[in-house]
């Protein structure tokens, strides 16, 4: 780990302010992805600024009838709260589907949005990345690609996003708040909080330098059955090969979001309106268009049986 400079912020507008005018400067909460980073050499801040002591800890109820989450709640906290079990149940059961409880604990939702790529390639400063050294190439092309991405990549990158909680909120049409250095705030739909990797695939959301994540704001409960069904290659502490958040109704009708498939929260809710048909249907829908590998063409009807699978258990 190389050496650095650390502060600890005192209010949300001074942290942004802080990291925009530092260079290389960095956010640091729980830690539990950068720190790691930071072991490998693959993030190098030259300066951290600990924003664990500005507030944003709680989760309260919005004139709107939904929640607003604070950045540094934690995921066991966010996901053990009773209006998050009851009305926003497939958010509960993708954190709890994600890392260890130890990791739950420390690790916050500001965080958790912010998680970079698993990708083995990205980790090992011995291969190419584009993602971590831009211009390099991609390992992964010719690589294994198993756990890769099917949709939405480019010849750029094919690294998924590796999150189980943003899955979740893409389905529930949340929103994530920001701060930004000069103290102004923004809100941005977490469709568009994640990027497809087009030709910069190191940019992984649309913040801005010294922009930092507030809080994440939940509409009023959309009702419905909620389910969050990951398939990974062991029961536990692994990541999606597919994941399927879904709100289901009894009409029919409902949302569907694919995680493990793509470089941010799959939804295309135009395959949405062909839930009626079957998962066969909206599959076809939502992955057009798709440029898989060899080693993770399975991930497409594997997204369809487990769609499959939510859709006859909300029958049952």
């Amino acid at each position: 780990m190389r050496a650095f400079t650390y502060e600890r912020a005192s209010s949300p507008a001074q942290a942004a302010a802080a990291v925009a005018g530092t260079k290389g400067a960095m956010f640091i909460a729980g830690g539990t992805n950068l720190l790691d980073l930071m072991k490998l050499e693959i993030a190098t801040p030259a300066h951290l600024v600990d924003v664990q002591d500005i507030g944003l800890g709680d989760i309260e109820e919005t004139d709107e009838g939904g929640l607003r989450i604070g950045a540094l709640v934690t995921n066991t906290a966010l996901a053990a709260d009773m209006r998050v079990r009851k009305d926003y149940a497939v958010l509960s059961r993708a954190i709890v589907a994600g890392a260890s409880g130890q990791l739950r604990n420390k690790a916050t939702t500001a965080g958790n949005l912010m998680q970079r790529t698993r990708c083995p390639y990205f980790y090992d400063a011995n291969m190419p990345c584009n993602k971590r050294a831009p211009g390099s190439g991609c390992a992964a092309m010719e690589g294994f690609s198993r756990q890769h991405a099917v949709v939405g990549t480019s010849d750029k990158c094919i690294a998924t996003y590796p999150g189980d909680m943003a899955v979740a909120l893409r389905v529930l049409d949340a929103a994530v708040e920001t701060v930004m250095p000069d103290g102004k705030t923004r809100s941005i739909p977490i469709a568009d909080f994640h990027r497809l990797p087009g030709d910069e695939p190191q940019v992984d959301n649309v913040l801005q330098k010294g922009e930092l994540v507030t809080a994440v704001t939940l509409p009023k409960p959309v009702g419905g059955r909620h389910f969050y069904h990951k398939v990974r290659d062991r029961r536990s502490y692994a990541f999606a090969l597919v994941s399927v958040a879904a709100v289901l109704h009894d009409d029919g009708t409902g949302r569907v979001a694919f995680g493990g498939v793509a470089h941010k929260p799959w939804r295309v809710e135009e395959a949405e309106a062909l839930l009626p048909e079957g998962a066969a249907a909206v599959v076809e829908r939502a992955f057009a268009g798709a440029r898989p590998t060899g080693q993770n063409r399975f991930k497409i009807a594997l997204a369809e049986r487990t769609l499959a699978g939510v859709m006859t258990e909300a029958r049952s």
